[in-house]
C-alpha cells in the first residue's frame, strides 16, 4: 500500500510539475491584462503546488521527469523576463528648433472621456507592475478651429457591446472595458453642430474607431495605408469595417520634416495641428502634433506607446503586447524618436492615446462648454 501511495504522489507530482507551469503562464498574462484578486490567488497556489512537485520528483530522483519539469519552469520565468524592465538605448537628443505655429486666438481643445479598459501597468510597459492596476482610456479629443473642428479619435461608440462580438472570443475573455457616454452622446447633449466636424484617426484599431459608426456622414481623415489596412480585412480593424457607409477622406505628406519626423501634413496651413507618418503599430499609424494658443504644444501620440512610461523610460511593450504592432522595429524607431523631441522640448504634452495623465491639460467637454 505504501509503494503503490508513493507512486501515486510521485505520478502526481510529475503531473504538477509539467502542467502548471503552462497554467501559470497563462495566468501571466491574464494578470497583465485583466487583474484580479482571484486570479492572483490561483497563481500564487498554483505556484506552490509547482514548487512542492519539483521537490517531489528531485528527491525521487526522476531524472528526466525532473528535467522536463525544470525546463517548464525555466520556460515561465523567461516569459516573465519580457514583463521585466529594458530600457532601450537613449537617443541622441534633438537639435532643430520648433517649427513655427499661428494658432488662431479662438483655438481650443477638450477631452471627451469614453470609457476605460482596465489593465496592469505590467501591460503597458516592461518594467511595470502586475500588481498596479491602470484605467488605459478611451479618449477623444475636440479640437475647434475657426476652418473647422477637428475629432482626434473617435472613442468608444454606444454599441460596443455590439462591436465586440466581431472579435475573437480570447480577445473578448481579455477586454474588460466600462463604457461611460460615447462622444457622440456628449456632443450632442451640449448642442453641437456636427457640420463643422471631421474625424482624424491616429489609427484605425478598435478602441480609435469604434466611435465612428456614432458620426454617420462626418468625413473620417485618414492616410492611404491606414484605409488599405481597414480594408484588408485583418481582425484588427473588423469594427472599422463594421462602420456604415464611412466617408474616408485620404490625406497625403506633401509637407517636408517636422521635428525630426520625414514627412509632415499641415491642416490648416497654420501650423497649428501637423500630422506626421509613424508606421509600425499599424502601416498607417500617425503623430499629430497640436499647438493652442498662446504657444501651449501637445503630441498625440496615439499607440506608440501606451502609457507615459514608454517615452520617459523609453520602455516597449512587453513581448505579447507587442503582437499588436505590424512592425515592432518601426514603432522603436519611432518611439526613439519621439522621445528625441520630448527631451529637447519638455514642455511639449505628450499624449499616449490611453493614459488618463497624458490628457490631464486639457479641460474636460461638458457643460461649461458652449457650443457654436
Amino acid at each position: 500500500m505504501t509503494g503503490g501511495g508513493g507512486a501515486s504522489s510521485r505520478k502526481a507530482a510529475g503531473v504538477a510539475a509539467l502542467v502548471g507551469p503552462v497554467f501559470l503562464a497563462i495566468l501571466v498574462i491574464v494578470l497583465s491584462q485583466r487583474p484580479s484578486g482571484a486570479a492572483f490567488a490561483i497563481a500564487g497556489a498554483i505556484l506552490a503546488v509547482v514548487v512542492v512537485s519539483d521537490v517531489v520528483l528531485i528527491m525521487a530522483r526522476r531524472g528526466v521527469l525532473a528535467a522536463a519539469a525544470l525546463a517548464m519552469d525555466a520556460a515561465v520565468i523567461v516569459l516573465l523576463a519580457t514583463y521585466h524592465a529594458a530600457p532601450l538605448q537613449r537617443p541622441a537628443p534633438f537639435s532643430g528648433a520648433l517649427p513655427p505655429a499661428s494658432p488662431p486666438p479662438e483655438m481650443a481643445a477638450y477631452r471627451i472621456p469614453t470609457g476605460v479598459n482596465h489593465h496592469s501597468a505590467a501591460f503597458g510597459y516592461r518594467g511595470g507592475s502586475f500588481f498596479e492596476r491602470r484605467d488605459f482610456t478611451m479618449t477623444a479629443v475636440l479640437v475647434r478651429h475657426p476652418g473647422g473642428d477637428l475629432l482626434i479619435d473617435s472613442g468608444l461608440s454606444r454599441s460596443i457591446a455590439e462591436q465586440l462580438r466581431l472579435m475573437s472570443l480570447s480577445f473578448r475573455l481579455l477586454t474588460n472595458y466600462e463604457l461611460r457616454a460615447s462622444a457622440a452622446e456628449q456632443l450632442d447633449a451640449a448642442g453641437y453642430d456636427r457640420s463643422r466636424l471631421r474625424i482624424l484617426l491616429t489609427h484605425a484599431h478598435w478602441d480609435h474607431a469604434s466611435g465612428l459608426r456614432d458620426f454617420p456622414n462626418v468625413p473620417i481623415l485618414v492616410t492611404a495605408g491606414e484605409l488599405r489596412f481597414i480594408e484588408d480585412a485583418g481582425p484588427y480593424t473588423q469594427i472599422a469595417r463594421s462602420t456604415p457607409n464611412p466617408r474616408y477622406e485620404v490625406y497625403g505628406f506633401e509637407g517636408g520634416p517636422y521635428l525630426g519626423f520625414p514627412a509632415s501634413h499641415d491642416f490648416y496651413g497654420d501650423g497649428s495641428i501637423v500630422a506626421v507618418p509613424t508606421p509600425g503599430h499599424t502601416p498607417g499609424s500617425v503623430i499629430i502634433f497640436v499647438t493652442l494658443p498662446p504657444e501651449r504644444r501637445y503630441a498625440f501620440v496615439g499607440d506608440l506607446v501606451w502609457q507615459l512610461e514608454g517615452i520617459r523610460e523609453l520602455e516597449e511593450r512587453p513581448w505579447i503586447a507587442r503582437g499588436s504592432d505590424l512592425n515592432p522595429g518601426e514603432v522603436r524607431e519611432n518611439l526613439l524618436r519621439m522621445a528625441a523631441v520630448a527631451e529637447r522640448f519638455p514642455s511639449m504634452r505628450i499624449v499616449p492615446a490611453h493614459d488618463s495623465r497624458g490628457f490631464e491639460g486639457l479641460p474636460r467637454f461638458g457643460s461649461g462648454v458652449l457650443p457654436r
